[in-house]
């Protein structure tokens, strides 16, 4: 797995499997979200599946696809209400990570300064920049 640290609650990873979910358990993490569609590529687990190896384990899980590029206020709320409300430790998975890094960014819009986020993200491996106004614009 590529985890890589956004925040003191938050890990952004590019696809997980299955198998996963049982060493990030044993890593002490306690939730996982989803922020992929289903059937985006052939031979990824549905959400489903993720859901039942989660729970499986122990682990909260929260499915927040993000299709398109669409990270309007209704997702970005969404990813707000689940880092608020999941328990410990969350880890946060898409393609390769970036739909969540943005998502995460965007959820602490206006709650954190923007260069901030764009600096957090960077150090992880992510690029911020194409959401710089919409970041530096407070709460989506």
């Amino acid at each position: 797995m590529d985890i890589r640290k956004l925040d003191d609650r938050l890990d952004a990873s590019p696809q997980i499997a299955l198998a996963d979910l049982k060493v990030l358990a044993g890593l002490g993490y306690r939730s996982v979200i989803s922020n992929r569609p289903d059937h985006e590529e052939p031979g990824q687990p549905d959400a489903e599946e993720v859901r039942a190896a989660a729970e499986a384990e122990g682990l909260a899980f929260r499915h927040i696809p993000v299709a398109g590029g669409n990270m309007g206020p209704e997702v970005v709320a969404a990813m707000r209400s689940a880092l608020d409300e999941m328990p410990g430790r969350v880890l946060g998975f898409c393609r390769s990570g970036t739909r969540t890094t943005f998502l995460w960014a965007l959820a602490n819009a206006g709650e954190r300064p923007a260069q901030d986020l764009i600096e957090a993200a960077a150090v992880a491996g992510y690029d911020l920049s194409p959401l710089r106004a919409r970041l530096e614009s407070g709460p989506i």
